[in-house]
């Protein structure tokens, strides 16, 4: 059974820096992307960022210059530095994976529980 676990979310000024992880586990044999999707109320959930295993990155506009997604492949970690954070930024932040696990080969649609993010003086 794969699952994906967050940490790092949590309230932070305008202006801020969070840290968000996501670990993989499982009997997972090979990741394919890591990435990030947040959903705001009211609004439908979207990408934040995406890694592939190879380090090729992609973001949403919104986020270019201010978040940068990161790998461990070792540790099948993946991690969003979030800085000059604003309040537009608030939202549940989701972890995503495709990856390819013992049990079911490859599925490219793993998600994690989430994790809030609240930008707010």
């Amino acid at each position: 059974q794969v699952q994906l676990v967050e940490s790092g979310g949590g309230l932070v000024q305008p202006g801020g820096s969070l840290r968000l992880s996501c670990t993989a586990s499982g009997r997972i044999l090979s990741i394919f992307a890591m990435g990030w999707y947040r959903q705001a109320p009211g609004k439908q959930r979207e990408l934040v960022a995406r890694i592939g295993s190879g380090g090729s990155t992609n973001y949403t506009n919104a986020v270019k210059g201010r978040f940068t997604i990161s790998i461990d492949n070792a540790k099948n970690t993946v991690y969003l530095q979030m800085t000059s954070l604003k309040s537009e930024d608030t939202a549940v932040y989701y972890c995503h994976a495709d990856l390819w696990s013992v049990a079911v080969g490859r599925r490219p649609d793993y998600w994690g529980q989430g994790t809030q993010v609240t930008v707010s003086s």
